[in-house]
């Protein structure tokens, strides 16, 4: 690749004659070529997991696989491994247009694989293909027995052994859902890929479903300008139309329904107390059956409910509301106890915790407390009264286990040690696998006593191994900013650092609320290895909205997205200058999706970056889906100040440095239409430090194809930099 108007000159160290020896062979700079190679920048790894009845500990050193029995220390090396087949079990699948049932060893819930043919000797349910028009969402219930599906937006339940079909629901189409998300609630609430919107009750007996009234929600299209056949072909573009409600427009209607397949009856739940634009945010059935859990929301989701509700009669009534004074995330599922009472994490503190709580909702006591979180419950083991779970207690930027007694006493950590630890528990609850890193020490695998964190046995270390290139060390920082609160940061330096010398930076962010960036973990990118080798200083900084301690922090951004978040950037960029020598002439940001608005934002509201990489970035606020914006900034008619404060369209004005913005055409996340309206308010505004990189077939994430090509071409606008002055 000739990289001639920005090629960089490297010295080079040659080897000097040293009392009759030559010194070694200095190392080597990655040029960019190298940066697609993956370089792993580590060697000898050995993984350890548990063998398939959790019981022995299973690890490969070169050739030989050992069992180790943590118990007794006896090792022993495994002669010949038989394999079990892996265990089947019946799944309902669509395939070219037709539901079917299969018995499979592959994992349901693969949202994103391509459609495969259905295994030998499955069974075809339908056979009208997409005539009566397509299906989606198919579902076995838990006793077989079943199959539910969603075509044309209604719900069908499909006897697995007549192929009779009951259509349970009438009128769907692209103004009304049955059984089948939306493209809002499956980004922002189920996750992305997941439309489901029906489930089954764990007896099989009755199906719960959403139903979405999208009549309100405006339509929004996306244009391909290169359809497939183009030139040759096709002369015409394709669009796609989707329902996409922008924030303060009107919200998709929510309904929750039960049928029962016995007697074919309905039962529509009363949600007539709340607004009719209520969140449906998360669907459970108690273990037995007998209650269906609803998670309501208000639609700025300053609070939730969740609510036990009879499917017979369609009664709601509220076991657990949680309130906040900047808004409630949606709650995970309750962790069922053999005794029926249930474990539940809550952010009411402004840490997440766990509570446990009885049926109903009546609390029995805080299992955890402090100024630190809960991240997640790994393990329960009710015969002892105990619990395993992942929190921040030792820290933000790492990942540590924890046990303690149902009661809240005994906490002890299990996986002491600075650095990100995973923890895998043996079938009893005795012993764990944790395989941990840090910026500093790559990855290594022991096995500890699950009561105490004591280590039982040690694999065989990891090595650094830089495959004879320079290489920069992620160094820990803690900055802080101008009020006092400390962040979370991490430097590479250039390998050839030298105090009393300035050097560009680059600062790659992302600082969307609560995605913390750093991470006390061995992840070296070869490209920042790169960047290094070519001069520059890689600065990363969680900033206090995006720190992962906890809400009490990340609501500091509440309706003022980008605001503090900036602040905390400028003061991470002058401490690198004042103390690594970071040139402040020479400072740059990049980022995707939230981190593109974020560096557009810092070039139209800040003088400290000299270029921002803006890829796929939110410009307003307004531009954006309800339910993830009216989060954090509420509604535009209520917060139309905040609105106006973050926005990057209205600052174009403003604009300083050298700004790029990336797009793709077809990003029905974060729409084009973001980078058109920037683009003539620029305009307008008479700037010309900004240029523009459009990327046909692409969406929020770009295609294949082009990749490469956008990398490229940012690091053509970051070379720029080493020169000793921005251009």
């Amino acid at each position: 690749m000739n990289h001639a108007p920005i090629a960089v000159a490297l010295a080079v160290v040659a080897a000097l004659p040293v009392g009759g020896h030559l010194l070694a062979q200095a190392p080597k700079r990655l040029k960019y070529e190298d940066v697609s190679r993956g370089i792993s920048w580590q060697s000898g790894e050995v993984r350890a997991a548990w063998d398939v009845d959790r019981k022995l500990v299973r690890f490969r050193d070169g050739k030989r696989v050992h069992l180790l029995d943590p118990a007794t220390g006896e090792m022993r090396v495994e002669k010949r491994r038989s394999r079990a087949p892996a265990p089947k079990r019946k799944r309902a699948t669509i395939y070219q247009g037709d539901v079917w049932l299969e018995e499979s060893a592959v994992p349901g819930g693969r949202r994103f694989m391509r459609a495969r043919k259905p295994a030998k000797g499955s069974i075809r349910l339908t056979t009208d293909g997409a005539k009566t028009g397509r299906k989606q969402e198919a579902h076995l219930s838990p006793n077989g027995e079943h199959v539910s599906f969603v075509r044309n937006n209604d719900l069908v339940v499909l006897d697995a052994t007549t192929k009779g079909e009951w259509t349970v629901t009438q009128g769907g189409g692209e103004e009304l859902f049955h059984g089948a998300l939306d493209w809002v609630y499956q980004e922002e609430l189920y996750g992305r890929g997941d439309f489901q919107a029906h489930w089954w009750s764990p007896k099989s007996t009755s199906v719960a479903f959403l139903s979405l009234d999208e009549s309100p929600v405006r339509e929004f299209t996306v244009v391909n300008h290169v359809p497939e056949g183009f030139l040759d072909r096709e002369r015409a573009v394709d669009t796609e139309i989707t329902n996409y409600p922008k924030a303060g427009d009107p919200n998709p209607f929510a309904k929750m329904s039960v049928a029962h397949v016995a007697d074919r009856r309905i039962v529509e739940l009363d949600l007539s107390r709340y607004p009719k634009d209520v969140l449906v945010v998360r669907v459970d059935w108690t273990p037995d059956g007998k209650t269906l859990l609803v998670t309501l929301q208000d639609r700025v989701q300053t609070w939730a409910e969740l609510c036990g509700c009879d499917p017979d009669t369609g009664k709601v009534v509220t076991w657990i509301r949680e309130e906040s004074p900047t808004w409630v995330n949606r709650p995970s599922s309750p962790r069922w106890l053999a005794d029926g009472t249930f474990l539940w994490l809550s952010e009411r503190t402004g840490y997440q915790h766990i509570y446990h709580y009885a049926p109903g909702g009546t609390l029995q006591t805080a299992v955890t407390n402090g100024e630190w979180q809960v991240r997640s419950i790994a393990r329960v083991d009710e015969a002892r009264r105990q619990l395993w779970f992942e929190g921040t207690k030792d820290g933000a930027t790492g990942r540590h286990y924890y046990r303690v007694g149902l009661d809240g006493s005994g906490l002890v950590c299990v996986t002491p040690g600075v650095g990100t630890h995973a923890a895998s528990f043996d079938a009893a609850g005795n012993y764990l696998i944790d395989r941990h890193s840090a910026m500093d020490r790559p990855p290594q695998s022991v096995v500890r006593d699950a009561r105490t964190g004591k280590v039982v046995h040690e694999c065989a270390a990891t090595k650094r191994d830089s495959k004879g290139y320079a290489f920069s060390e992620r160094e820990r920082l803690t900055i802080k900013a101008r009020d006092g609160y400390e962040l979370d940061a991490c430097l590479m330096r250039p390998v050839d650092w030298q105090p009393g010398q300035r050097y560009p930076i680059f600062l790659p962010t992302y600082s969307g609320p609560d995605a913390p960036t750093v991470r006390d973990s061995w992840r070296h990118s070869t490209y920042n290895q790169f960047l290094a080798h070519q001069g520059f200083l890689i600065l990363q900084v969680n900033v206090r909205s995006a720190s992962g301690r906890g809400q009490q922090h990340t609501g500091m951004a509440y309706q003022n997205l980008g605001v503090a978040e900036l602040r905390d950037l400028e003061d991470a960029v002058d401490h690198v200058c004042q103390e690594f020598g970071g040139d402040p002439d020479r400072v740059a940001i990049s980022g995707w999706s939230y981190g593109g608005f974020m560096a557009a934002y810092a070039l139209t509201h800040s003088k400290k970056f000299a270029l921002g990489l803006a890829g796929a970035g939110v410009y307003d606020w307004r531009l954006y889906d309800t339910i993830y914006t009216e989060r954090y900034m509420r509604t535009p008619q209520e917060n139309k100040a905040g609105y106006d404060r973050t926005s990057v369209i209205k600052a174009a004005k403003d604009l300083h440095g050298h700004l790029v913005i990336l797009h793709g055409t077809m990003d029905d996340n974060v729409h084009m239409q973001n980078a058109m309206q920037l683009l003539w308010a620029l305009q307008k505004a008479g700037k010309q430090n900004f240029e523009l990189m459009m990327y046909p077939r692409s969406r929020h994430g770009l295609n294949r194809s082009v990749s490469r090509h956008s990398r490229e071409f940012q690091w053509r606008r970051l070379a720029r930099l080493l020169e000793p002055k921005a251009q």
